[in-house]
């Protein structure tokens, strides 16, 4: 049997008697037109690694499969295996399936283990309740994807692109941007998924930027963007008090009655470098 023997997956589901998990953010695409576009746009090559967290049913899964990836799928809810199991057996040797939360992998022991320590990209329909902390863990931690296509509520997607001076711009524009460039390339609807979620959803793409910050400069921006954004109203004076202040700004040479919001990110990088610099 191959992948394009496998039932629907909207049958799969039925025979084994699973539904989506409130508690888990779980919502799946069982359109496999739409998944096919996903790993479209994701770049996604013959040969290729992906890591894939949250793939549920696996409707992800078969479009990755089918662009002839190597898949590692990380799912975190016991019920779904024995589906995920059973595409893993057409796969021809090209699917992993592990048991984990994806918050607590380390994923270049996971590429060590069960791809040869190659290099990997992320594709996923991220669980709504942990999308923005695992992306975070992927801009900041000491792994780097060669890519990240991931789909979230349409909100936190427009966070992750948003311009200073935008509505949407806040700390998850400052850091995803100084590490990544990142755009929305897919919009989708509440009625795509499986239970209908409340809001409607994008696909962010992102790739990393050639000059990375230094891990301590990282370290530092989530910092000075807590502080920052924690107050966001008000002046940098005030809100950035508790790290510098005016001297710190001054350092930076960032404008003190500026508000975060008005920021651009190589500003949050000066006064990032400028919090190493004093110490």
């Amino acid at each position: 049997m191959a992948i394009a023997d496998l039932p629907p997956l909207r049958e799969s589901l039925d025979a084994h008697g699973l539904t989506a998990k409130k508690s888990f953010g779980q919502h799946f695409l069982l359109d496999l037109n739409v998944t096919r576009k996903i790993a479209r746009l994701a770049a996604i090559g013959d040969g290729a690694t992906v890591i894939e967290v949250g793939p549920g049913p696996g409707g992800l899964t078969r479009a990755l499969l089918e662009t002839g990836a190597r898949v590692i799928a990380v799912e975190k809810d016991s019920r779904f295996l024995p589906l995920l199991d059973e595409l893993a057996e057409v796969a021809a040797g090209r699917l992993t399936v592990i048991q984990a939360d994806a918050l607590m992998v380390d994923e270049a022991a996971l590429l060590a283990e069960h791809a040869g320590g190659a290099p990997a990209s992320i594709v996923a329909n991220l669980p709504y309740n942990v999308g923005t902390p695992l992306l975070v863990k992927w801009l900041v931690g000491d792994w780097r994807p060669v890519s990240m296509t991931l789909m979230f509520q349409k909100e936190v997607a427009r966070r992750l692109v948003a311009a200073a001076g935008a509505d949407d711009y806040g700390r998850l524009a400052v850091i995803t941007q100084a590490v990544c460039e990142a755009r929305i390339v897919m919009d989708l609807p509440a009625r795509a998924f499986t239970p209908p979620p409340k809001v409607e959803s994008a696909v962010a793409h992102l790739t990393p930027l050639p000059d990375r910050p230094e891990p301590a400069v990282l370290s530092a921006l989530e910092r000075v963007t807590a502080a920052a954004f924690g107050q966001r109203r008000k002046m940098l004076r005030s809100s950035l008090k508790t790290v510098g202040g005016e001297a710190l700004c001054a350092a930076a040479g960032i404008d003190p009655s500026q508000r975060a919001e008005t920021v651009p990110v190589d500003g949050f990088l000066a006064l990032a470098r400028a919090i190493m610099d004093l110490g």
